[in-house]
Parts: C-alpha cells; sequence; structure tokens
C-alpha cells in the first residue's frame, strides 16, 4: 500500500477512541486519489486486522456510497458483519454520511430498506446513524414519521438494538415529548423486550419540569 496511506494508518493505529482522527484520515485519502482508488484501498484496509484500518475503511466508504452503490453494498454486506463495536459505531456514522449527501428526504426507501434487513448491525446503523433524528432535515419537520420508523423495532431480539431504538426516542423526545409519550402509551409493556426499550426511552420523559 502507498507511503501516504501507511502513514495515515501509522497515526490514526496510536489513537484508541474516537473518531476525528478516523474521518480526518478518510478526508485526506479522498483528497490525494480518485475516488475509484479510494474505493479499492477502502477495500484492501477492511481486511487488515486493526480495527482502526477497517474503521478508516468504513469512513471511506460512507463518504463514497451516495454515488457508488458498490460501496453502499459493501457497507451493507460486509461492514455490518465485523464484530468490532467500534467498527459498527463507524458504520453508523457512515449511514448518516449517504443520508446526507443524498438528502434526508430521497433517502426515506433506503432507510426503510435498512430497517427492514435481518441483519440487526444494518439496522442499528440506521437508528444510531440518525441520531438526533429530529436534527436532521425533513425530520425535524416530521418528527411523527422518525418516531414510527425507529419504533418499528421495540421488540427485537437484539438488545443492543432494542438500546438504539430507546434511546433515540428519548433524543426526539427532548422536543416532542407529546409525541413520543403518545407512542409509548400503545407499547405492550407486558412483553420484556418492549419493557426493556420502554426504560429507555421513557428517561427523563416522565418527570415533571
Amino acid at each position: 500500500m502507498k507511503t501516504e496511506i501507511n502513514n495515515i494508518l501509522n497515526r490514526i493505529q496510536q489513537i484508541e477512541h474516537g473518531f476525528q482522527h478516523i474521518n480526518s484520515g478518510a478526508d485526506e485519502m479522498l483528497a490525494m486519489f480518485s475516488k475509484e482508488q479510494c474505493f479499492d484501498y477502502a477495500c484492501q484496509l477492511f481486511k487488515q486486522e486493526t480495527y482502526q484500518a477497517r474503521m478508516l475503511a468504513t469512513a471511506i466508504l460512507g463518504r463514497l456510497a451516495a454515488e457508488n452503490n458498490d460501496a453502499l453494498s459493501f457497507l451493507k454486506k460486509q461492514v455490518s458483519i465485523d464484530e468490532n463495536w467500534r467498527v459498527q459505531e463507524m458504520l453508523a456514522k457512515a449511514f448518516d454520511e449517504v443520508c446526507k449527501n443524498r438528502g434526508y428526504e430521497v433517502s426515506l426507501p433506503l432507510i426503510k430498506e435498512w430497517l427492514n434487513d435481518d441483519n440487526p448491525n444494518v439496522i442499528r446503523a440506521v437508528t444510531e446513524g440518525l441520531r438526533i433524528w429530529t436534527s436532521r432535515p425533513f425530520f425535524k419537520e416530521n418528527p411523527s414519521i422518525a418516531i414510527e420508523l425507529i419504533s418499528k423495532h421495540k421488540a427485537h431480539e437484539n438488545e443492543y438494538l432494542r438500546k438504539s431504538v430507546g434511546n433515540a426516542l428519548k433524543d426526539i423526545g427532548k422536543k416532542h415529548k407529546g409525541l413520543v409519550l403518545e407512542e409509548l402509551n400503545t407499547w405492550d409493556l407486558s412483553n420484556p423486550l418492549i419493557q426493556f426499550t420502554h426504560k429507555h426511552a421513557i428517561k427523563q420523559l416522565d418527570k415533571k419540569k
């Protein structure tokens, strides 16, 4: 791999936590190489053992995927099965990058497609990536749509995902308390999976100001 990429890798591998250094590395690569080269390099980087390299690959793919369907497919099929939680956090950020660049309303079919996937990491990339949902264009004006989309997975068997669902609703509730409480009041709390999600979603919302 080229010296410039190795220099970026060496730098980011010195840092264990955070995302800014990863995003900066992705921006550097996109400034140095063509989009086609960056896609090829990202595929190579994703094969490396260090999670920082795979995070970097994911960040690059997220910047390319708004226009490159191969990059989008790689994110959905390959990145989503990575076992490192930091890589999954970067996948969420990459998905939001795609939606931001395409436009959130235009991305609704893509959002729904990923939300309907069988892999909980693919679903979570949406619920977590778009937080805070109602700070995003389109969803800012349509909070009820965001609430409906997120709530679909309130009873998912994956706890990691359910926590993301609950926290995303809690975020929305800070500005749209009535709408979120209206949704939560329809939930069947005899279901322990839903009860778990509800516990995270209701935090702070049921307290009097």
